[in-house]
């Protein structure tokens, strides 16, 4: 089977930068934010954590 290439639909998110430790309830159970991860809201009003070197590789803001 052939490998093939694909781009991630470009979808505009919703997020916040948390200034403190705190559990986000997610859809696979409750996760662990530390200071500086970002809250993600996805596209189904679901949220989670987001580590901020993740971040910033993945998004950039709209403009």
């Amino acid at each position: 089977m052939k490998k093939q290439k694909f781009r991630k639909k470009p979808i505009v998110i919703e997020a916040y930068q948390t200034q403190e430790e705190k559990i986000i309830q997610t859809m696979k159970g409750p996760l662990k934010a530390s200071p500086g991860d970002w809250i993600i809201t996805g596209v189904r009003g679901e949220e989670y954590p987001c580590k901020p070197d993740v971040f910033d590789r993945t998004y950039e803001p709209v403009k």
